[in-house]
């Protein structure tokens, strides 16, 4: 079993106030998967380190906004917190409680409080079953929830609350569009009333004006129901209109986290700088006066990370501090004190405020 380094990390500290306690925790998460050879006698070679040390906090009401490149780890970390994939190392702390030590009627209240909505409307849900069973499931597996002769008629008022005819309850998934599924998603996700939704990029396999309407839907439904949102996705405009905070992933860790605002008008990570600068800005002008970063190489494979930092084999700064010592998730020092927007949790040796010209500019 491969085991995984533990470096002392500090503290998230991404600007929320420090009186205001946290609904989720999660501190030094890792996930490796094995790689083995042999068809009979295996044996492992090596290990895909697919999140490897990320700690962060998710507060009452927010929604915090988890970005990157396709591989860098967010959907893991997603099963992480849902208990769909075991953690190599690491705790998922829910108020106050280590959900990763957690079994049978213990792990079962703890997820009716923290539900998910998948990425891909066709395939999460079961064609052979009503919309109606659908959405009622839950209250199978948390029988105390609802009352038998109660369930038609919540089943109902939740597909309702989500903008769907409540007439449609004996329909199957087959005669839907795709944004009315993922809206029939949601409304799973919602039955239990949970305090937590993990949305793993709920709109990336939908139109773009059907994207609107259901981004507008789940901040409607967040308002309504006092949720908590852990949003991942790669569309860095989607995640700028929904989300509080916003973290950066690169090869399983985050590389910078702070509220919106900062992230987007000051980042101060060369792979943020990088990611913001190909957002498309629908104004010439400004167009005229955004530098576009252009990385060298791929994504090095998590099965064989650089040593240091992840970033450096692409990174136009990079120097021999960043080969040997890892950048912890801090504010860099040259921001410390400074009270301005760039003074948030960046892992970069040479951080440094770049101004970049945002999407809606």
């Amino acid at each position: 079993m491969t085991t995984a380094p533990q470096p002392t990390r500090p503290e998230p500290s991404d600007g929320q106030p420090a009186d205001r306690e946290p609904i989720l925790q999660v501190r030094g998460l890792v996930k490796h998967f094995p790689l083995t050879q042999g068809i009979i006698f295996k044996r492992q070679v090596g290990a895909v380190q697919a999140v490897d040390g990320v700690s962060f906090d998710l507060f009452p009401g927010e929604t915090l906004g988890i970005v990157g490149e396709s591989g860098c780890g967010k959907s893991t970390v997603a099963k992480l917190l849902m208990n769909l994939e075991q953690p190599t190392a690491g705790e998922i702390i829910y108020r106050g409680e280590d959900i990763t030590k957690l079994s049978g009627r213990a792990l079962k209240a703890v997820r009716r409080n923290i539900q998910m909505v998948f990425q891909d409307p066709y395939t999460s849900l079961n064609p052979r079953m009503t919309v109606g069973d659908i959405i009622g499931e839950p209250y199978e597996i948390h029988p105390d929830v609802a009352p038998k002769g109660d369930r038609r008629k919540r089943v109902q008022d939740l597909l309702d609350v989500v903008g769907l005819n409540p007439e449609y309850i004996n329909r199957y998934p087959h005669q839907f569009s795709g944004g009315q599924r993922q809206r029939i998603g949601i409304a799973r996700g919602l039955a239990l009333r949970p305090e937590v939704i993990v949305a793993d990029e709920p709109v990336s396999a939908l139109d773009v004006s059907v994207q609107a309407q259901v981004v507008n839907l789940m901040e409607r439904l967040q308002d309504e129901f006092n949720l908590s949102y852990m949003f991942i996705a790669h569309d860095l405009s989607i995640v700028r209109h929904i989300s509080d905070r916003v973290g950066v992933m690169y090869l399983g860790k985050i590389v910078e986290i702070g509220a919106d605002e900062e992230i987007y008008s000051h980042p101060t990570h060369p792979y943020t700088q990088a990611l913001l600068s190909a957002v498309p800005v629908p104004d010439p002008e400004a167009r005229e006066y955004r530098e576009r970063i252009i990385l060298q190489g791929d994504v090095p494979s998590p099965a064989d990370p650089p040593s240091g930092c992840r970033f450096r084999t692409r990174c136009w700064k990079a120097q021999e501090r960043c080969v040997v010592e890892e950048p912890l998730l801090a504010v860099p020092e040259v921001f410390r004190g400074t009270a301005g927007p760039a003074e948030h949790d960046s892992a970069c040796h040479f951080a440094e405020e770049k101004q970049v010209v945002r999407p809606e500019d």
